[in-house]
């Protein structure tokens, strides 16, 4: 069998000049994505180093955050924040969740000036929230209100005599981890809880009087549960304008002074990434990315539980859960 020297001289050089390509293909790519995220990741520490106005996202079930509160505590200190929109789109959440948030935020308005902006909805804790502002801006069809206190407990006394599963306790006192969830709730026990829900409701109801400047008899009726647009808060005195965020900068500017066209710049607790040396935050997206694949069938399944179930504690939320379409 004959070789063709030639031909197989040809056909090295051509996997030489593959290989190459493909190599500098890859280091090109490689390149431009060390470049693209270190850009990124420099402008944005560049746009909070300039004046601007922090743009703090309040969405979603409120929670106890401790990055959250850790965030805000930096935003008093940057002397590059020059004003701060509370941009809020949350129906509620925990009662101390709302209470921290709320404190924090009240912290922050004596070092910046802040306005609050409701969109979509900003209820029960998500306008408590609000009331940390010292303007509050909602849009005409936007949902608020729902000022009140919930607190929820399930029962499956009925289902464990079904399948035959009877519970016994020993208890050090009658009212000890009352409600359980295995037999009918005593009197006392009900009304250990209505003290409770009332203890927590006089203060949300205090809170929404002296932010409002509200007669408190005046406020107690407004705290009756009940939502209400943008519009009608406004004539109830719950806010004080109709608009969005440019409504709420436009405050800032005539009312508090902050220089006009300044870039709004949104804070977030995802951004501790940046903190992180170079290498550590793109060795952590690789793990993110990992993860998201291994993990999202499970974060999938928790979607299947009501978002009242999950929350612990007195909850001020509008809308908690089934439960409460049912009980009202």
């Amino acid at each position: 069998m004959s070789v063709d020297i030639d031909a197989l001289v040809d056909r090295r050089r051509l996997r030489r000049k593959v290989t190459f390509w493909r190599i500098a293909t890859f280091v090109v790519i490689a390149i431009a994505l060390v470049a693209g995220i270190l850009y990124a990741s420099g402008a944005s520490e560049l746009s909070k180093r300039t004046a601007h106005v922090a743009r703090i996202p309040v969405e979603g079930v409120i929670i106890e955050d401790r990055k959250a509160l850790k965030m805000i505590e930096k935003i008093a200190k940057s002397d590059a924040v020059k004003g701060v929109v509370i941009s809020i789109n949350s129906p509620g959440g925990s009662t101390t969740g709302g209470e921290a948030l709320y404190e924090a935020l009240r912290g922050l308005s004596e070092k910046k000036p802040v306005v609050a902006e409701i969109r979509t909805v900003g209820t029960s804790a998500g306008y408590m929230v609000a009331l940390a502002a010292d303007h509050i801006v909602a849009r005409y069809n936007s949902i608020t209100g729902s000022i009140g206190v919930l607190f929820q407990f399930g029962n499956i006394q009925k289902l464990l005599d079904t399948v035959g599963v009877e519970m016994e306790a020993v208890k050090s006192a009658p009212l000890k981890a009352e409600p359980d969830f295995y037999s009918q709730t005593s009197p006392e026990a009900r009304a250990m809880l209505q003290s409770l829900v009332e203890d927590s409701y006089d203060w949300f109801v205090g809170l929404v009087a002296e932010r409002r400047a509200l007669e408190p008899a005046k406020a107690r009726e407004l705290a009756n549960g009940r939502i209400l647009t943008g519009h009608d808060a406004l004539s109830e005195k719950l806010v004080d304008g109709i608009g969005g965020e440019e409504a709420a900068i436009a405050w800032l500017e005539s009312e508090r002074g902050v220089a006009k066209d300044l870039p709004v710049v949104t804070w977030s607790t995802n951004e501790n990434l940046e903190e992180l040396p170079f290498s550590s935050r793109v060795s952590r997206e690789f793990g993110k990315g990992i993860g998201s694949v291994l993990l999202d069938p499970i974060n999938d399944a928790k979607g299947l539980i009501p978002r009242g179930l999950t929350l612990d504690g007195l909850v001020s939320v509008w809308q908690a859960s089934d439960a409460a379409d049912n009980n009202h």
